[in-house]
């Protein structure tokens, strides 16, 4: 009887232990996309291997940064005709092989929507990756290529109909709509959505990704040189497979009506930033970007900010080479605004170079002060309602200082609870007052700061506050 009593128990520890623990993660909703801090994940560059088995064995990583939406560029074969190197010449005219080799070209120039780039894995390892994320409570959207493929799609040869042409009938890569120029993307032939037939079959791509991979919604590049008659079709037709979180790479007004796009890019403020940095713009110019926001959007819509991406990181440079020592207080501001903040691979590791576009290059594995900076903003944006930046935001109210160019002040309130912003966003020491009077924690340094009124604050150049209760 003993022995029966002992085997039972066996049996049910055992049963315990190989019991899946992790529960389904739920649809995507844009309650997540409150408090959600956003991450582009380079998978090629990500690591020295490039794979995504790499990558995925690093997601608990993320999570420390309070990551709950992992951005993937495009993971698709890559179209070896008109393939380009770093300084503009094309592979083909490189005669010695192993030179050759080394041009991996540009994601963006996609030979097979279905496919994926055996650089980096198979199937198998990015349903593994999406299974990875979602374990740890994180959705994945997919980079997508809507407007172009590479010139070795199949479609060039099988659906030519499918591409824009010159007068001569030939292909052409994008072209400016306003002057006819080329925008310099020879590496790929532009889609032609005038006809009606290729809008059920791009749909039909992205549907495979949603109902075989499993992915949670799509990053849409340069989305407003897509007509928007596609997304029209397309989006909603998506969204009836489940819910999904799309992000545009542009900030037009008029594709986040219909509930076409959730979220889009924030460039204004970005540039902005950029532009504080170099000297030539002050925070009100930033003022007058929210001012903007507040008068020209939806209330629903919200964007990502970012101080760095892919393209700023490799063609316009790295944010300490354009935001110099400003970096800590705009990344700080990145976090506390309304809107999603964005965390670019290699940020969290301090990366100070740009990453090589074409070829194999991979960002350093050190844990320093951004690590840790990111870490405890990450945690204040998703354990606090008073930071939703998304359709429910939570206010955003400027606080008026005596020196408004210089000082960028706010306080954003929820339910009673509050935080305040308060960043010299200059290069300069600066001297001011506010109208702010209580005692509060500074969150990142744990010190108590009583202010009081009439009191003259000292700031150094880029010293900030994240003041909470």
């Amino acid at each position: 009887m003993e022995k029966i009593i002992l085997l039972a128990l066996i049996t049910f520890f055992i049963s315990c232990k190989t019991e899946k623990t992790s529960e389904k993660l739920a649809d995507f909703t844009n309650n997540v996309a409150e408090n959600a801090v956003i991450y582009e994940a380079n998978i090629r560059q990500y690591s020295p291997e490039g794979t995504f088995e790499a990558f995925a064995n690093d997601i608990p990583e993320l999570k420390k940064l309070g990551v709950k939406v992992i951005w993937i560029m495009p993971i698709q074969p890559i179209s070896m005709t008109n393939r380009k190197t770093t300084d503009g010449r094309l592979v083909t005219d490189i005669e010695d092989e192993k030179e050759r080799a080394k041009y991996l070209g540009s994601y963006y120039s996609i030979s097979d929507y279905r496919g994926i780039n055996p650089d980096m894995g198979s199937k198998s390892d990015f349903k593994n990756l999406v299974q990875t994320a979602h374990d740890n409570g994180m959705y994945v959207i997919l980079d997508w290529v809507a407007n172009h493929t590479g010139w070795d799609h199949k479609w060039i040869q099988l659906h030519p109909e499918y591409y824009h042409k010159n007068k001569a009938g030939e292909v052409t890569d994008p072209l400016n709509p306003e002057t006819g120029e080329s925008w310099g993307w020879t590496d790929v032939a532009h889609l032609d959505y005038s006809n009606p037939e290729l809008h059920e079959v791009m749909k039909e791509e992205m549907m495979y990704w949603v109902k075989e991979l499993n992915i949670d919604g799509f990053r849409c590049d340069v989305a407003d040189n897509v007509p928007t008659s596609f997304w029209e079709f397309a989006v909603p037709k998506l969204r009836e497979t489940k819910p999904l979180f799309m992000l545009m790479e542009s900030n037009k007004e008029y594709l986040f009506k219909n509930n076409l796009f959730d979220m889009g890019y924030g460039w204004e403020a970005h540039h902005v930033m950029n532009d504080i940095n170099k000297g030539t713009k002050t925070v009100a110019d930033l003022d007058a970007v929210f001012a903007k926001i507040k008068k020209e959007y939806e209330p629903t819509a919200y964007f990502m900010n970012f101080t760095s991406n892919h393209d700023e990181n490799s063609w316009n440079g790295t944010e300490y080479e354009r935001m110099g020592d400003g970096v800590e207080a705009f990344t700080a501001l990145t976090f506390t605004m309304p809107g999603m903040p964005l965390i670019y691979t290699g940020q969290e590791y301090e990366l100070k170079r740009r990453l090589k576009f074409f070829e194999k290059d991979s960002i350093p594995k050190t844990k320093g002060k951004m690590f840790a900076l990111y870490e405890k903003l990450g945690a204040l944006k998703n354990n606090n309602k008073v930071l939703n930046g998304a359709k429910k935001a939570a206010s955003f109210t400027r606080i008026q200082t005596s020196k408004d160019t210089m000082i960028m002040a706010f306080t954003r309130k929820n339910n009673g609870e509050k935080v305040t912003y308060i960043g010299n966003l200059s290069k300069e020491p600066v001297a001011f007052t506010l109208p702010l009077v209580g005692t509060f924690t500074n969150y990142l340094t744990n010190q108590k700061v009583t202010l009081k009124k009439g009191q003259q604050h000292q700031f150094k150049p880029w010293e900030y506050w994240i003041l909470v209760p």
